[in-house]
């Protein structure tokens, strides 16, 4: 163990919130394993004085910061504890971080009052709901998923903005799942919905504590080096890097993400000018991440030249988030789907649900011909879906989806998806021609019943688009655009997920894969083009 000689204790600077006095305790009982005693010194900052103003009314930067910045250089504190994401892109000078913590989860929690619930509309606030957050970057994103709902201004610290929710000031909030787990909250009274940081991109070093002292004090970077994560630091330069392009503080509506998955870097990245503007969304997947800031910058430049037409291969609603996602940047659509599904029954015996288990669906088309047959549950059933655009059919029949599927690889969401269905009963309506990629990862133990609902029928004599991007959203229809058209090398290709991918590839031809296997992804792969 490093010891530090020290003939007095350090003094750690913190905010008096309950989360920044838990934030350093964790901090003080990390040092006493070290054998350095500490004791806690609370400075008010101006983000705590200032209640009534948003954070973009508020003046400079580091509202929650400078205080403990002012005392370190003073040297009245010996280290100040930060949730980093409060913190500038850049140290006053004379003043380092020495020391981030391990990262708690990123994700965000939407809580919603029980009686504001309505499960068909995504993320399960009421139509027209009031939804509190006082981060443009929250707004931005809840907008650009939610154009309905109405967003209001929410300040103070967790306690006190879960109390304003408890006592009906609004119908949702949202808050960092990191913060309500660090205090231990009990959130059993709301309806909580968790957003992972790869469907709703967090801050910048979102989850992550920062030690900071001062340059000086190399003995007590030393001993704090037992605390550093430099995986974590690693990850965090990147998003903080990201976050200083763009001139970023608290009031900018970005939001970065960096994690290191199977040996490279993936990098999501949302960002809008104000917070009431639809968010570019862009993800970037690299080995190197030297320099990936600027790469980040050309994507997001004024002048930037986007494709004047994409094509879909599926109808897209006025709302829908792919059109306003492309529309902002004035690209025509062409959406027209190739195929056409037909039922193939029109009744249904609910007494095979008596032993259901689990009913998984591979299609928003295998939800919907499946809940036309009016199935009676008479039992409680959990529901697995593919992947969200699956997930938001089942939302419209009012039900909610207990696995998601977050990858556009069929096998491996049925690898995931059987570390929770293996030795029960699965009920898997789908097409009549269903790959049965899912039930094929399926232990033995597992008994699987398939019920073919629709089946999958080729429009005839389809006719070549022009656009500059295709995008493709099923093997089937890759399938009937190549019966009749021959691929233009001209033309990018954007395939929806592996198994459509798989049936270009067949073909000899290139495309672009999406992180996530729905709109939002579909419209990052045109984005990231």
């Amino acid at each position: 163990m490093t010891t530090l000689s020290l003939e007095r204790k350090l003094t750690i600077g913190t905010r008096g919130s309950e989360l920044a006095l838990w934030q350093a305790n964790f901090v003080k009982d990390r040092l006493a394993e070290i054998n350095i005693t500490a004791e806690l010194k609370i400075i008010k900052t101006q983000g705590d004085r200032i209640l009534n103003l948003s954070f973009d009314k508020l003046e400079g930067k580091g509202f929650f910061t400078k205080e403990l910045e002012e005392e370190l250089l003073a040297g009245t504190i010996d280290l100040a504890v930060h949730s980093h994401k409060d913190l500038p892109t850049e140290n006053p000078p004379g003043l380092i971080i020495a020391a981030v913590s391990e990262r708690e989860d990123p994700a965000e929690l939407l809580l919603i009052l029980k009686d504001c619930v309505e499960v068909k509309h995504k993320l399960s606030v009421k139509f027209g709901g009031m939804v509190g957050t006082s981060s443009n970057r929250r707004k931005a994103q809840l907008l650009a998923v939610r154009p309905d709902l109405e967003i209001e201004e929410l300040r103070g610290n967790v306690p006190t903005r879960i109390g304003k929710l408890r006592d009906e000031k609004y119908d949702a909030i949202m808050i960092a799942k990191a913060g309500v787990s660090r205090l231990g909250i009990d959130l059993s009274e709301f309806h909580v919905e968790e957003l992972t940081p790869t469907e709703f991109i967090p801050a910048p070093a979102q989850g992550v504590l920062a030690i900071q002292i001062r340059e000086t004090d190399s003995e007590l970077f030393e001993a704090l080096q037992a605390l550093n994560h430099p995986k974590v630091a690693k990850e965090l330069s990147v998003e903080r890097k990201v976050l200083k392009s763009f001139g970023g503080g608290c009031h900018l509506p970005l939001g970065c993400y960096c994690r290191k998955h199977d040996g490279e870097y993936q990098i999501f990245v949302s960002k809008a000018d104000e917070g009431d503007e639809f968010p570019d969304r862009l993800f970037i997947q690299t080995k190197d991440i030297k320099g990936i800031e600027e790469r980040i910058l050309t994507y997001y430049a004024k002048n930037r030249q986007f494709p004047k037409k994409v094509f879909i291969s599926r109808d897209v609603s006025e709302q829908s988030y792919f059109r306003r996602a492309l529309e902002k940047h004035k690209i025509e659509i062409e959406g027209r789907s190739l195929i056409r599904t037909v039922p193939v029954i029109t009744r249904f015996d609910s007494y095979i649900l008596k032993s259901v288990d689990w009913v998984f669906f591979t299609s928003k088309n295998a939800v919907e011909y499946f809940f036309n047959l009016k199935p009676l549950f008479p039992k409680k059933v959990k529901f697995g879906v593919m992947g969200t655009g699956s997930e938001d059919m089942l939302r419209r029949n009012g039900h909610l989806a207990d696995y998601v599927g977050d990858s556009g690889d069929t096998a491996q969401v049925g690898r995931d998806f059987a570390k929770l269905a293996n030795g029960h009963t699965v009920l898997f309506p789908g097409s009549e021609s269903a790959m049965r990629s899912v039930q094929k990862e399926m232990s033995a133990a597992t008994r699987i019943i398939d019920l073919p609902v629709y089946e999958t029928v080729l429009v005839d004599e389809v006719k070549a688009s022009d656009a500059e991007v295709l995008v493709f959203t099923s093997p089937s229809n890759v399938e009937a655009y190549f019966s009749d058209n021959l691929a233009d090398f001209n033309q990018k290709l954007i395939a929806i997920g592996k198994s459509t991918g798989n049936k270009l590839t067949e073909l000899g031809l290139k495309y672009t894969l999406p992180f996530s296997p729905d709109e939002v992804g579909l419209a990052e792969a045109v984005f990231g083009l």
